[in-house]
């Protein structure tokens, strides 16, 4: 009975002494291109071969799910905070506040997003969003966000964006940077989705993704990056919103550092499970209102 007293005071004392340690990160930096408007049904078909390039290096899904309804501020804010709308609170396209009231707030009055989970456990981790719609600031919590920046007048200069990822990751080598496509939505909605036209402006953007990737690697950080390929919705007809597989099914493309080499993989995932995987990459633990799961089975 005392050597049993005694082993439990020594595993008290041990673990007083010798904090648990947090959790190790999978790689130092995660770079995240998301594609408004860009449905899973289309990846077979389309010429894009720098977005399959990083398919081939490591694992994808195209069955991923948005929430409903399948449109752009919803799917987005799920996307950055690891929950849906029931509980986040963003319910509608173009939604700049919640309309229910989030169910948790941090300091900033907003729900826990990656970027506010990411600053709280790393304070001087440098952390970008840039984006063209103009939407994507009021859900990021932009208050945690060491650089935004919206790519304006996109329609006469297209790379705008993709140079303005350039530089700064060559300049700044973030943690964490997510950079939001906004192009092919509109696309979607002025010619239709899975039309030519569609097909046409994928694959310019895959010219983007190319040059992307080529600056981590000119950043010297390629090999400490993490490579997310994803979007909000998908498309049908002209519009999204509704409850159809195309507008609904979207892809979910990661490689890098300690991420498999094995292709598509068929557990499920929704789109709030991706701000979850990002935590894991970081070693992050994930806020309690948080519902998504990270893909942890694509991970070495």
């Amino acid at each position: 009975m005392k050597r049993k007293l005694f082993f439990i005071l020594s595993c008290l004392i041990f673990t007083a002494v010798f904090p648990c340690q947090a959790a190790k990160g999978k790689a130092q930096h995660v770079v995240m291109i998301g594609i408004d408007g860009w449905g899973a049904y289309s990846v077979p078909k389309a010429s894009i071969p720098h977005i399959k390039e990083v398919m081939q290096k490591g694992c994808y899904t195209l069955k991923k799910r948005s929430v409903l309804p399948s449109s752009s501020a919803v799917n987005w804010a799920s996307m950055f905070n690891g929950a849906g709308p029931e509980i986040h609170g963003y319910t509608e396209w173009g939604s700049r506040t919640p309309e229910i009231p989030s169910m948790v707030t941090n300091e900033h009055g907003i729900f826990p997003t990656i970027y506010s989970v990411l600053r709280e456990a790393k304070p001087n981790a440098e952390t970008g969003c840039m984006y063209e719609w103009e939407g994507i600031k009021y859900l990021v919590d932009t208050l945690a966000i060491t650089h935004y920046a919206q790519a304006i007048g996109y329609d006469k200069q297209p790379d705008l964006l993709c140079s303005m990822a350039e530089t700064y990751i060559m300049d700044k080598k973030p943690t964490f940077l997510a950079v939001c496509f906004d192009q092919l939505d509109h696309t979607g909605h002025h010619d239709g989705h899975d039309t030519p036209a569609y097909y046409q402006k994928l694959e310019e953007l895959d010219t983007y993704v190319g040059r992307i990737v080529e600056a981590i690697k000119k950043a010297g950080i390629y090999d400490d990056t993490i490579i997310i390929l994803t979007a909000d919705h998908g498309g049908i007809k002209k519009g999204h919103g509704g409850k159809t597989l195309q507008e609904m099914e979207i892809p979910f493309i990661i490689a890098g550092k300690n991420v498999k080499q094995y292709g598509e993989f068929k557990e499920c995932m929704m789109q709030f499970d991706t701000a979850s995987t990002i935590a894991y990459i970081f070693g992050l633990k994930q806020p309690q209102a948080w519902i998504g799961r990270p893909m942890k089975q694509v991970f070495k």
